[in-house]
């Protein structure tokens, strides 16, 4: 299969992917080395939007522990996508790359609201966006955010970057040495096989959208651009 040259993305990037060695909290030196990542793959002229989750900062299972309910522990969550969110762009405007922060809670001192056509002229113009605050909704995962985004702003594809992960195998390949990795699946594929690559909601989405999902290693240097490139590398699920 040939590779797909992709004109708009969105860089889908995990909390703990920003929290380095530490394995919790935000790390400047990572933050850093990502944001330099990611303005390699800016330059090659593809329109960048950005989905971070909140883990290295608050966690699901915290909430469960301490009994609070599920709405209350998801808007936490999304608080915490905001802050990692205001952390990357200044990492990237550091770079002298002009970046916007939008969120689908109201916080106007500190990010711009999302409203989809302002986000689509952002992009149009050049610039970086990075969507914080999840949909705004609790019982939604940042993968459900990815896809509803991309499917607003008529991404080509979601870029999922993984840490220490590059692709999608038939089990997990850090217990199981035989674990098979997949080059291409549809989303089909993901639900009759149980890979837990996403949850269902954003598989639906990307498979009604025609939205191809790209899996790959983040942690070796230079595959962001090979992904935003459209680059074969890790597992493609196609939109069809």
């Amino acid at each position: 299969m040939d590779n797909k040259k992709y004109q708009r993305v969105i860089l889908k990037l995990s909390g703990e992917a920003l929290a380095g060695p530490k394995q919790i909290g935000i790390d400047p030196i990572t933050v850093n080395e990502i944001a330099k990542e990611i303005k390699t793959a800016y330059y090659t002229g593809v329109q960048i939007a950005i989905i971070v989750g909140g883990g290295n900062i608050w966690r699901g299972k915290s909430a469960s522990e301490m009994g609070m309910e599920r709405a209350s522990a998801d808007y936490m969550g999304m608080l915490a996508t905001v802050m990692n969110a205001l952390a990357l762009q200044n990492a990237l405007e550091s770079l002298e790359i002009e970046t916007r922060a939008m969120t689908s809670i109201s916080m106007e001192a500190v990010a711009e609201p999302y409203i989809r056509r302002r986000a689509i002229r952002h992009l149009e113009k050049g610039r970086i966006v990075i969507f914080g605050g999840g949909t705004g909704n609790p019982y939604f995962s940042t993968d459900t955010t990815a896809a509803l985004r991309a499917a607003e702003i008529s991404a080509d594809a979601i870029l999922m970057a993984k840490n220490r992960v590059d692709g999608v195998y038939d089990s997990d390949p850090i217990i199981n040495p035989e674990a098979k990795k997949y080059d291409y699946l549809t989303f089909l594929d993901l639900v009759n096989r149980d890979l837990k690559v996403m949850d269902s909601t954003a598989a639906t989405l990307c498979m009604d959208n025609n939205i191809d999902v790209v899996v790959f290693n983040m942690n070796k240097k230079g595959n962001i651009k090979k992904a935003v490139e459209g680059q074969i590398i890790g597992t493609t699920v196609k939109g069809r």
